[in-house]
Formats: C-alpha cells, structure tokens, sequence
C-alpha cells in the first residue's frame, strides 16, 4: 500500500448518502490540513497516475466552449478563432493551434495526467491522425453554451446540439476501425467533460439584448439547465456513464466583465456572479437528481467557481500577481481578434498572470503536480487521479497550497 501525502488546502466533505450524490465539493468547508491518500496499486510516474490493471479509461471526450476548444474552430467561418499569435505562444514551439490560451487547456492536462496521451485533439481538425480516435478528441467550440442562441450570437460556432452529431460520427468511425465491442467500452469506460454555460450568461443574457427581453436571471438560469439537462440525457442514452459537468466561473470577475460592467474602478459585476452561482446551484442539484435515477451512470458536478474567485481575490496567494486583467494587450478587453501579434501592450511574463486574454485563464510555463515537488509553482486545471480503493477515485485539481476533491464511484 502506498501512501500519497498532498499538502493542500482540502475542500472536501462526504455527503451523508455518498453513492447517490454527485457533488463532493463543499465552497464553506476549505480546510488547512494535510490530506492523506491511501491507494492500492498507485505508481507515479513523471506526472501521470496508473491507474490499477482492472479500471480502464481508454478515452476523453469533451463536449462544450473556448475553454476546452483546441481548433475545431479553425476552419469555421467564424470570428471565435484563436489560431494566430500571440495565443499558443507558449504552446509545443510558439504554435497558435486554436487553443485560447498561451499554452495548454485543461482538457490537455486531463489526457496528460491520467496517461492516455500529451494532448487532446480537435475532432475536427484536417491533419487529426484516425490513430487518435479510440483515445478520444474534443468537439467543444469556442463561443457555444447551452442556449442555442450563444453559438448562433458568435457567428457558425458548433453548438451542443451539432457536437453530438459530430459525436455519434465519431462512434461510425470508430467501429469502422476497432469494431462494435471495443467501440462499445469506449463508449461506456471513458471520461467525458462537459464545459459551457459562460457564455450564456455574459454574451447571451447580459451583454445583448434578446434573452433579458424574455427572461429574468432566474428563469433564464432555468432555460439553461433545461438544455444541459437534455444534453447529458443523450449522452447517458448513447451509452456515456462516467461524466463530469463544470459550473460556470464567476463571470463578473473574469477581467472582461470588470471592464464592461464593473464601473470605473473595475470592480468584479457581482450580478454577473450572482447569476453563475444561480445556475451552479441548480446544476448540481440536477446531476445529483441524474445519479438517483440512473444508478449507474456516475456524473459530478465540478465547482469551478468558488477556486477561481479566490485566485482571483488572492493572487499572490497562489503564486501570481495579476488578476484583473490579461496578459494579451492592455487585458482590460481584448480576446480573439483583438488579441493579436500587431498590440504592443502584450506582458512580457505571462506567468504572473491568472488570465491570458480578457476571457481565458493562462497555463503556467512550469507545471508540476503537487506530488512530485514541494517547491512547484503554482498550476491551474492540473488533474491527477488517485484510486482509493478499486471502486473509488479522487479527482484532485491542484493549485499551489489548495485541492479540489470530489469523487465518482463506480
């Protein structure tokens, strides 16, 4: 038995009916304390976790936004691109592949972690090898979210309903090449993420006119939740049983929205938050809900929200100096197109900054799990996976001196 110390910060409480709850993660009850794993069969190896001989993930498959689009938008006749300088500066040689950030996304770090492979493809992309099929890609498009209007307000983004199209030509191609029963464990031992919702809530509801014409936040959070609930519906019904869903950030605070409705001191647009934590909140409940009706499906709500506003009121906290603002340009606004190599104002150290643009959060030069140095500097969306017993896995997002835990029982 091996015994795997994380020094960290712990947001972590059971919940009194463990298997049928979704959500592990408790914002109120952050602790300072050491957290102890005991594992079975765990090997550390430069970074990625084996997980034992009986549990399998052949695959990660991502659904949803920008913040886990690597280019399928590339070719889109779109303006929500990211493939020229300076995005990917720091990306495999300084190659601006479509990812909206300097380096990596988390949907990289995920694959990287659990040992599948460095980085996950863009379905969509011309040069994608078939080879790259059975470990799974990313169909997510940035400017989506779950109100349909989102992807048709950034201009011939793929929307959820067309990645599931994508999908389901994914699974034909699939079973072309390794057949029906290896397609079908794919299907029901791989990993999906799904990220969206931020753009609902900051393009779609508050920064047009259309859906507040229609609906206050309460009920538009409840237009959003419906289709998020159909989504993962027809994920369960394809055969997906192991999904993790994200909560929207605290919008009001990423450095765009300070700009456009923070005031002159640009301050976090508490409404903007207000409405994030509304749906997080339904989110959560939904899923859970999901796990009762479906005992074997597994799906977990993933708070991204209360980590990142605490990054962002305490950035020196966590390693970094800047959160107000991004690195690209003056980082009061600038994202996409306005985020280009011609702008002299680009910071010259991006890794004291949490963002990259005014939208998307950095990935630091120097990234390394907490397990393997006591003196790594800081990272975001770092994901490592611990088997705490045969049936149980702890998911741990690490930053410096803080983790996130929570749990899918299979």
């Amino acid at each position: 038995m091996h015994i795997i110390s994380c020094a960290c910060q712990v947001a972590f409480k059971p919940s009194p009916n463990m298997a049928n709850s979704s959500s592990f993660f408790y914002p109120s009850l952050l602790l300072a304390a050491t957290f102890l794993v005991l594992a079975t069969t765990v090997d550390v190896v430069r970074g990625v976790i084996k997980l034992p001989r009986n549990v399998v993930v052949p695959a990660v498959l991502v659904f949803g936004d920008s913040i886990v689009d690597p280019g399928n938008n590339n070719n889109l006749p779109t303006v929500a691109k990211a493939n020229f300088p300076p995005y990917g500066q720091n990306f495999m040689g300084g190659n601006p592949s479509g990812r909206f950030s300097n380096g990596k996304i988390p949907s990289d770090m995920i694959v990287e972690q659990l040992g599948i492979k460095e980085l996950l493809p863009a379905y969509l992309d011309p040069k994608l090898q078939p080879s790259e099929l059975p470990t799974g890609v990313s169909f997510a498009s940035g400017g989506c979210g779950y109100d349909p209007l989102t992807a048709k307000l950034s201009i011939h983004a793929i929307d959820l309903d067309s990645q599931l199209k994508l999908f389901k030509e994914y699974l034909a191609r699939v079973i072309a090449m390794v057949g029906e029963n290896r397609t079908q464990s794919i299907i029901s031992e791989s990993i999906y993420v799904v990220v969206a919702g931020s753009n609902d809530i900051s393009n779609t509801y508050f920064d047009s006119p259309t859906r507040r014409l229609q609906y206050d936040v309460p009920t538009y959070t409840d237009f959003m939740l419906q289709y998020a609930k159909a989504f993962i519906q027809e994920l369960y019904e394809i055969g997906a049983r192991r999904i993790a869903v994200t909560g929207a950030p605290p919008m009001g605070c990423l450095p765009s929205q300070r700009t456009l409705a923070g005031g002159k001191r640009r301050e976090c647009a508490e409404e903007y938050n207000e409405a994030s934590a509304l749906f997080n909140s339904k989110l959560s409940k939904a899923l859970d809900e999901f796990n009762n009706k479906y005992p074997h499906l597994r799906a977990i709500y993933i708070d991204i929200y209360t980590p990142l506003l605490r990054l962002i009121k305490n950035p020196r906290s966590y390693g970094f100096e800047v959160s107000d603002r991004g690195c690209c340009g003056t980082g009061l606004i600038e994202v996409i197109l306005l985020c280009n190599k011609l702008n002299p104002f680009t910071c010259k150290d991006v890794s004291k900054y949490v963002f990259w643009d005014s939208y998307h959060p950095t990935e630091k030069p120097t990234r390394q799990s907490s397990f393997q140095s006591s003196t790594a500097k800081s990272v975001i969306f770092t994901v490592v996976i611990v088997p705490a017993s045969p049936y149980i896995y702890i998911y741990i997002v690490s930053f410096k001196n803080m983790c996130i835990a929570f749990l899918i029982y299979y």
